[in-house]
C-alpha cells in the first residue's frame, strides 16, 4: 500500500526528513510537563525557558541530536524522608524540540528555578554552481 503525502512530490526531492520530523512533532504534542515558554530576544535568536523549580543543575541534561534538542528531568529520591503530605511532585520529565537545519545550542542556565536554553540560527550565504553537462551515460 502506498502513502500519499505532500512530501511524495516530485518537486520535494530530499525532504523526508521533514515528514519524520512532523511525524515525531504530532506524537510529543499532548506533553504539559513541565511548562515552557519560547521567545525571540532577538533576530536570529531562539530562548527556550522552561519551568524546572526543585530539579538541581545535576539532574537535568541538555543533548542537541538529530535535528532535536532533548531536556532531560531526573529526580533522585532522598532517602530518609518520611512524608506526611507528598503535594511536590518529583517526577522525572522528557521534552523535546525539533530543530530546523542551522539552528543550534549556543548556551543553556539554571537560574532561580528556570532553564533557559538559546539557539541561534547559523547565516547562510546562498549558493550557486553550474553543472557541467557531459555527453555519454553517468558513471
Amino acid at each position: 500500500m502506498n502513502r500519499h503525502t505532500i512530501f511524495g512530490s516530485p518537486y520535494l526531492l530530499g525532504f523526508e526528513h521533514l515528514e519524520r520530523l512532523l511525524e515525531r512533532t504530532a506524537q510529543k504534542s499532548g506533553e504539559s510537563y513541565p511548562p515552557y515558554n519560547i521567545e525571540a530576544p532577538e533576530e536570529g535568536r531562539i530562548r527556550i525557558t522552561l519551568a524546572v523549580a526543585g530539579f538541581a543543575k545535576e539532574e537535568l541534561s541538555v543533548v542537541e541530536e538529530d535535528h532535536q534538542l532533548v531536556v532531560r528531568g531526573v529526580k533522585t529520591e532522598e532517602n530518609g524522608k518520611t512524608f506526611l503530605h507528598r503535594g511536590i511532585a518529583a517526577r522525572q520529565f522528557l521534552r523535546s524540540f525539533v530543530l530546523a537545519d542551522g539552528i543550534e545550542v549556543s548556551s543553556a542556565a539554571l537560574e532561580n528555578g528556570l532553564l533557559k536554553i538559546d539557539l541561534a540560527r547559523k547565516q547562510v550565504q546562498p549558493s550557486r554552481r553550474e553543472i557541467e553537462i557531459r555527453t555519454g551515460g553517468l558513471t
